[in-house]
């Protein structure tokens, strides 16, 4: 049995849990508050603080022990999907913010030093900076803006391996196509366990419940030196206020399904679209795996809805069966990546 204290800090609050193996013992948000961060010029100089209110709360608990320490991975080089080693050279990367400023950044570092009292090993688990896509994936059709990977790595690559455990396979000999239907949306294929392609879930591919997904460029680049909009207005409604905010005022699908029970037509045809527009990216990824696909998995908060799945599932039914894992946790895929490398079923890889 292992102990496993996980760590996800966000931008005004630091997520804890202690599971032992895959069963959560305890968990806490600890909220920080406006006043508390302003005083920190750069989120790395968050680190003491962070670090004091999880050994607090530790204390305070009686947590003695670990077997392991694992944080959310940060904004890395480009790097592999699979669980790595905290080491100075991520250290090193994580404090210069090699590329950018991100909460995420300080899960690594603090999980280095809250391992090293201990004198055991301290693990990130599939970063925000996971990129395995083909350079045939990067060709965008312009030089200058290569297609780039950004997606739920965390979440999509524990639901792959908790299919093929239930299954019985090895996520390695596996062609998949993973769904994370959430506030942003990732359609990724998988081949024999490598995210080989993805959409950028910020800027292409279905629209979601905040983001617009791909437009139409040539419309777009009007709105853009229509005068009407800086830089930072059209990214904001690019990102947070397109998709269903921009059609519907709302980013919670369940408001939106009941619209649709009390008949608004409007709300149907919108949730349709975003339906379709899933099916067809998924589709598009099969493509990618030359129709060699075993399972569709859905994932995600959005992947609860009966409706939104069986309208997806309408579409894209004879690609391969479907499998849903509602929902996203990423305290438990932490603790899942690092049980697999305590339990010697994959090796811990190094930065």
């Amino acid at each position: 049995m292992f102990k496993i204290l996980a760590i996800n800090p966000g931008s005004t609050s630091t997520k804890i849990a202690v599971f032992e193996n895959k069963k959560l013992i305890m968990s806490e948000n600890l909220n920080h508050s406006v006043d508390e961060l302003k005083k920190y010029n750069k989120i790395v100089d968050q680190l003491e603080f962070r670090y004091n209110s999880i050994m607090g709360w530790l204390n305070e608990n009686n947590f003695k022990s670990f077997d392991s320490i694992v944080g959310r991975g940060g904004l890395l080089k480009p790097i592999a999907s699979g669980t790595y080693t905290v080491d100075d050279n991520m250290i090193s990367d994580l404090r210069v913010g090699v590329q950018g400023e991100h909460a995420s950044n300080l899960g690594g570092l603090i999980a280095k030093k809250i391992a090293d009292i201990f004198q055991i090993d301290a693990y990130i688990v599939d970063p925000v900076a996971v990129d395995e896509i083909e350079d045939i994936a990067r060709i965008s059709g312009m030089p200058e803006i290569p297609r780039k990977s950004l997606l739920h790595a965390l979440n999509v690559k524990a639901v792959a391996h908790r299919l093929a455990k239930d299954l019985g396979n090895s996520l390695e000999e596996m062609n998949l196509i993973v769904a994370h239907l959430g506030g942003g949306i990732s359609i990724v294929p998988l081949q024999k366990g490598k995210m080989v392609d993805v959409n950028n879930a910020n800027e292409m591919g279905p629209f979601s419940p905040e983001r617009t997904g791909g437009l139409p460029v040539g419309d777009l680049a009007k709105m853009a030196f229509s005068g009407n909009y800086d830089l930072a207005t059209l990214k904001k409604k690019i990102t947070r206020e397109g998709g269903l905010v921009g059609y519907l005022n709302t980013n919670d699908a369940r408001d939106v399904e009941k619209l649709i029970e009390q008949g608004n037509k409007k709300a149907k045809l919108v949730y349709d679209a975003m339906a379709y527009q899933i099916a067809k990216e998924i589709g598009a990824m099969a493509t990618v795996l030359n129709g060699h696909v075993d399972n569709i998995v859905l994932t995600g908060g959005m992947a609860y809805s009966q409706y939104l799945t069986d309208k997806i599932g309408s579409y894209v039914g004879f690609i391969a069966e479907i499998v849903k894992y509602p929902g996203e946790d990423e305290m438990i895929a932490l603790a899942e990546g690092t049980l697999r490398v305590l339990n010697k079923e994959e090796e811990a890889k190094t930065y």
